[in-house]
């Protein structure tokens, strides 16, 4: 399998940002152990604070890869256009969020990708991402 592991803005911030809410942890640090779990998967991982560029990327990858694993921050809650993107490609989406978006500001509570995504899951810090992996083998 092929998964692309995608971070949206202010994301490469993972450690630094917030650590209260996001944790001590870089998402680069974390990612060996993604792969060391998971060997016979190619984890592909891509960090962008540009909606654009998330575009590209999805549009790149989601007609041959098997599934995405998509932390769009802040985009979840804005972008129509990232929701136009997930709804064209073949392969599936699953939305992820490191903390509990649910429990936080009301602006976070409504995201405009996760009609366009295979499922959605939140709260569980990091570990967050391995739950979509394993909900993308699943599928």
């Amino acid at each position: 399998m092929k998964i692309l592991i995608m971070n949206g803005p202010n994301l490469n911030l993972l450690g630094v940002r917030e650590p209260g809410i996001y944790g001590n942890s870089s998402f680069e640090s974390y990612l060996p152990s993604l792969r060391e779990r998971y060997p016979d998967m190619e984890l592909e991982y891509f960090q962008s604070n540009v909606e654009g560029e998330m575009i590209n990327k999805l549009q790149e990858v989601g007609f041959t890869y098997d599934g995405v694993v998509l932390n769009a921050g802040a985009y979840t809650h804005t972008s129509i256009a990232l929701h136009d993107c997930i709804r064209s490609l073949r392969c599936p989406v699953v939305e992820v969020h490191i903390s509990n978006v649910h429990t936080r500001e009301d602006f976070r509570h409504h995201s405009y990708l996760s009609p366009a995504c295979k499922g959605v899951i939140c709260g569980f810090g990091l570990d967050s991402y391995r739950l979509a992996i394993e909900a993308l083998i699943c599928k």
